[in-house]
């Protein structure tokens, strides 16, 4: 018990400064790409800020996997957390460890209660859409076949492929290109059927609701009639007494 308290406590005091931190390689990462003539030593700096950034979500993973009390079930149910931690080491693309980052902070805000389903899905879907037109355009702009060559067009190109839409007016003509619109389209759909599955869910337990409170006043009524035929056979009964004598 006084490891998962620990833990816990860890995971609590822990939670604000890693989306502060993931906000800053949200930033680290925008920089260079966005300012394609920004300097040497700009791109080097954001490319150790996330690289940092990273390093606090591993630290964040290996103190969780210390306090916990059963470690071998700590790392089967968390294999999406220590595939972000691995995958960066194994082959260190700025791509990695932006997947990463976002894996970690989305299992990290998972544990927050206080955060509702319509807030998370609002911010995924802004999330996938910077993160991935910054992504693409990171790869594309370069491509000698390619017609993403602006942030403009690359925004515009993530919001019609998460939506399914795809006019082709924009498409990625890289490999890594291609992988990232795979994972557009597919992020895209989940988040559709959690918007839709929300929708339905709201109104099953509103009909419930008011089925309930039919129910209720179905039942009173029931009562109500009950107590009235009750006084009715007394009030006859009553009545028939002076006849009889």
């Amino acid at each position: 018990m006084k490891e998962q308290s620990a833990q816990v406590r860890w995971e609590r005091r822990t939670q604000r400064p890693l989306l502060a931190l993931a906000v800053v390689f949200a930033v680290a990462y925008a920089l260079p790409i966005v300012d394609s003539s920004a300097s040497h030593s700009l791109t080097r700096a954001c490319t150790v800020v996330e690289w940092v950034v990273w390093g606090a979500f591993a630290v964040d993973y290996v103190m969780r996997l210390g306090l916990t009390h059963d470690r071998k079930l700590f790392v089967r149910t968390h294999l999406l957390d220590l595939g972000a931690v691995v995958l960066p080491l194994i082959q260190p693309l700025r791509l990695l460890r932006l997947v990463s980052t976002l894996v970690l902070v989305q299992r990290r805000a998972r544990m927050a209660s206080q955060i509702r389903l319509t807030t998370y899905v609002a911010g995924a879907v802004v999330g996938l859409l910077m993160f991935g037109s910054l992504a693409v355009l990171s790869v594309e702009r370069e491509s000698p076949d390619g017609n993403i060559h602006t942030l403009g067009d690359a925004v515009w190109w993530s919001f019609t492929t998460m939506t399914t839409v795809g006019y082709g007016d924009h498409a990625p003509t890289t490999g890594l290109g291609r992988v990232i619109a795979v994972g557009l389209m597919l992020s895209g759909i989940a988040l559709l059927g959690v918007v839709t599955a929300n929708i339905a869910a709201w109104f099953i337990a509103r009909f419930e609701k008011d089925d309930v409170e039919e129910r209720r006043q179905t039942e009173a009524i029931r009562m109500l009639t009950d107590e009235v035929r009750a006084l009715r056979a007394e009030v006859a009964a009553l009545q028939e007494r002076p006849a009889r004598r």
